[in-house]
């Protein structure tokens, strides 16, 4: 497994019926890697895990694995109520072809680090698979420090990588004090991608890649070439699309930016709603004004075989 690049949190795709629509999905895994995105990370956040069954999440890891077999890395996202469900999974995970897994704290449940190092601790010791540890402790209310990361890698050889979403980019230098390179770290959070690389990121777990990977790419790629001209003036038009990926409905906002665009579909299950009226305009708003003044390195079209 190679932990680096852009990888789309890849957001799941509801026909009218809202089932999983996998003929979309696996064409739209491949025009992400198409346009330079080194993975997929599926069933998280943005793919609305905690809204779909067990057996539609192995499906949809069946999808990906099957679509993007030889060609790039499928990284499933491992969360839910329980920790036997996250370990059988995980299981699943590897049953089905995928190359990593991504550990998610339990949803609900906001345990102490003990708790905590006990359920990660089951998902790592689950398959061989390559690992890594999602930290966002403003979605799920629980935070791994950077002592207790130092811990679980020293105790788990297949632990590779962290996701950082505390928003505090100064976790990235705290992290990397105690356990230098031993881990890659991933930015988590779409609108401090540049600030994260300069703290020593190596990857990004993209929102809005999901709509505009070419984009997401070359800023990511100007980023760790130290092209700060190019980098500045390319993040300078992207944040207002980013920062979509900051607030509480941002499965809703990007997935609305992916129909703006004609590369998905708004539609979410609940209890998500599609924004409308003042929410929806002002979201148009921002589509319109960045499309206006799109980047020459535009992505391909997405082409639905």
């Amino acid at each position: 497994m190679k932990w680096t690049g852009v990888m789309p949190a890849i957001t799941t795709y509801f026909n009218e019926a809202y089932q999983v629509d996998h003929t979309f999905m696996a064409a739209h895994a491949l025009w992400l890697v198409e346009n330079g995105c080194t993975g997929v990370v599926a069933l998280g956040s943005l793919g609305e895990g905690a809204t779909l069954t067990f057996d539609e999440k192995v499906a949809i890891l069946k999808t990906f694995t099957s679509a993007l077999k030889g060609r790039s890395q499928v990284v499933a996202a491992i969360s839910s109520l329980s920790t036997d469900e996250s370990v059988a999974l995980a299981k699943a995970a590897q049953q089905t072809g995928c190359d990593a897994l991504m550990i998610l704290p339990p949803y609900v449940y906001k345990g102490d680090w003990r708790e905590m190092k006990t359920h990660v601790a089951a998902v790592l010791k689950a398959t061989p698979l390559s690992a890594m540890l999602y930290n966002n402790p403003v979605a799920y209310g629980t935070d791994f420090r950077p002592e207790q990361i130092q811990e679980l890698v020293a105790e788990f050889t297949n632990l590779h990588a962290v996701k950082e979403s505390s928003t505090d980019v100064r976790r990235i230098t705290a992290i990397r004090a105690l356990i230098k390179d031993r881990l890659s770290i991933f930015v988590g959070v779409d609108d401090a991608i540049l600030e994260g690389i300069a703290a020593g990121a190596v990857g990004w777990i993209a929102g809005l890649a999901d709509a505009l990977p070419r984009e997401s790419v070359d800023l990511f790629n100007y980023g760790i070439a130290g092209e700060t001209q190019k980098a500045f003036e390319l993040y300078s038009w992207f944040l207002p699309l980013l920062r979509l990926d900051t607030v509480p409905k941002f499965v809703q906002l990007i997935k609305q930016v992916q129909q703006e665009l004609g590369v998905g579909s708004a539609r979410v299950r609940g209890p998500r709603m599609e924004v409308v009226g003042a929410e929806l305009e002002a979201t148009r708003k921002i589509v319109r004004e960045a499309m206006q003044n799109r980047p020459r390195s535009a992505s391909t079209d997405l082409k639905i075989a």
